[in-house]
C-alpha cells in the first residue's frame, strides 16, 4: 500500500534544559509537552518502541534518519486481547523528534500514516532537526530534559525521574491469561508490561496471572508457583511499593525473573543499588556477555538506569554484562531461584538471541 500524506507545515521548536532552541516542523498533535529527551539508535521498529509503556514521560529522538516509511498497521488482537503488531494499546511517549518524516509509506500490513497515528494518539512529532548534532549533545553532556513548544505556549521542564511512573502505565485489575487447571501459574508485576513478554509465558503452557505493580498479592493470598517482573518506564527506586512486595517474595523459594525495570527493582530488593546511565541504552544492538559461556548476544533494550555491581550482596552473582560499556545487565543469587536481565529477551523487534531465557524458566518452574 501507498498514500502520500498532508503533514504540517506548523512551526514548533524543541527546547532544551541548556537553553538551546531547534526550530522544527510538526507532523503529530500540535500541542505543547516536555519531557525527558532520549535516543533510540534502532533502524526499524518505531511501532512497537512507541507503544512500549518503558517510553513514559520521555521524549523520543529516532537516529534513523528516515522514519515513517512503512506506515503503520492496524491494532488487531489476539485471542488473549493482546496487541499483535504493537506492544500496548496506545503510545506511551510524551512526543517524538526525526530528522526527515517520510510522507510516502508501504507496506502490506499498513493501513495508516506514522502522522495520523501520532495525531489520533494526540502525540507531538517534529521534524527538520539534525537529529545527529542532538544525539551527539546528549552522548556528551547525558540525557537532559526538553520540551516541543506550539504557538509560543510554554510549560514548566518535567523530570520523570522524580515520579512513580510505573502508576500511569500499570494495569488497574487482575488479569489472567491462559487459565487451565493443568498449568503452573505466574504472577506477573505489571510495572509497564510489554504484550510480546506475556506471550512468550503464554506460549509455554503458562497460566498468566498479571497484577498491578503496587498489588501485595502475598497479603492477598494468591496462589502462583513462580513470579515476573516485567519491564517499565522510569526510576527504579521510585517504586517503593513494589520493591517492598518483591522482598516478601524473596523469602519464599519459588522462582522469579525479571526484566529490564525488573532487574534493577530485584536488585533494590536484595539489599544493592541502582544509578542513572549517562545517556542509557535504547536500540536493537547491544552485545551482552554472559559471566559464565563467555557468550555474547546481540540484545534489544530499553533503559536509562543500571545496578551497581559493588552494591550487591554476597549472595547474588553477575550474570551478564555489557560488552561496550561493561554495565551490568543481569543478576543470579547463587543458591536460589532469582534470576533478571536487563536487556529485552523477547526483543521486538529482534534480535531474538536470548528468547531462550524465557524456555529456561518456563523449565524451571515445571521442574518444582
Amino acid at each position: 500500500m501507498e498514500e502520500e500524506n498532508e503533514v504540517s507545515e506548523k512551526k514548533c521548536f524543541l527546547v532544551t534544559e541548556d537553553g538551546s532552541v531547534y526550530p522544527a516542523n510538526s507532523f503529530g498533535a500540535n500541542k505543547s509537552i516536555s519531557g525527558e529527551i532520549v535516543f533510540n539508535t534502532g533502524m526499524v521498529g518505531y511501532d512497537q518502541s512507541l507503544t512500549d509503556p518503558s517510553y513514559f514521560g520521555q521524549i523520543l529522538i529516532f537516529t534513523y534518519p528516515l522514519i515513517g516509511n512503512y506506515g503503520v498497521p492496524k491494532n488487531e488482537f489476539d485471542e488473549y486481547n493482546l496487541c499483535k503488531y504493537f506492544e500496548s494499546n496506545k503510545i506511551h511517549c510524551s512526543g517524538i523528534v526525526v530528522s526527515q518524516y517520510c510522507q510516502k509509506y508501504s507496506n502490506f500490513t499498513a493501513i495508516k500514516s506514522l502522522s495520523e497515528f501520532l495525531i489520533e494518539n494526540k502525540i507531538p512529532a517534529i521534524y527538520g532537526i539534525d537529529t545527529r548534532v542532538l544525539t551527539k549533545k546528549i552522548r556528551e553532556k547525558g540525557t537532559m530534559l526538553g520540551k516541543i513548544i506550539f504557538d509560543n505556549k510554554d510549560i514548566d521542564f518535567f523530570n520523570p525521574d522524580d515520579c512513580d511512573l510505573p502508576k500511569f502505565v500499570s494495569t488497574k485489575k487482575v488479569i489472567k491469561y491462559n487459565c487451565n487447571k493443568d498449568n503452573r501459574k505466574v504472577v506477573l508485576i505489571d510495572c509497564g508490561v510489554k504484550h510480546s513478554i506475556i506471550k512468550n509465558l503464554i506460549k509455554h503452557d503458562l497460566e498468566i496471572i498479571r497484577v498491578p505493580y503496587d498489588f501485595d498479592f502475598i497479603k492477598a493470598g494468591l496462589n502462583y508457583d513462580a513470579v515476573f517482573i516485567s519491564n517499565g518506564p522510569g526510576n527504579p527506586a521510585k517504586c517503593t511499593k513494589t520493591i517492598q512486595i518483591i522482598k516478601k517474595c524473596l523469602e519464599y523459594n519459588k522462582p522469579i525473573f525479571g526484566i529490564c525495570l525488573g532487574n534493577q527493582l530485584l536488585a533494590l530488593s536484595s539489599g544493592a543499588k541502582t544509578y542513572k546511565l549517562k545517556y542509557g541504552h535504547r536500540s536493537q544492538n547491544q552485545p551482552c556477555v554472559d559471566i559464565d559461556t563467555k557468550r555474547c548476544y546481540i540484545t534489544s533494550q530499553n533503559h536509562g538506569f543500571a545496578i551497581d555491581e559493588e552494591t550487591l550482596l554476597e549472595d547474588w552473582n553477575i550474570w551478564f554484562y555489557n560488552a561496550n560499556d561493561k554495565t551490568n545487565e543481569g543478576i543470579k543469587h547463587k543458591t536460589k531461584d532469582f534470576m533478571s536481565v536487563q536487556f529485552h529477551p523477547e526483543a521486538n523487534p529482534g534480535p531474538n538471541d536470548t528468547q531462550y531465557l524465557f524456555d529456561e524458566f518456563a523449565k524451571l518452574i515445571k521442574s518444582k
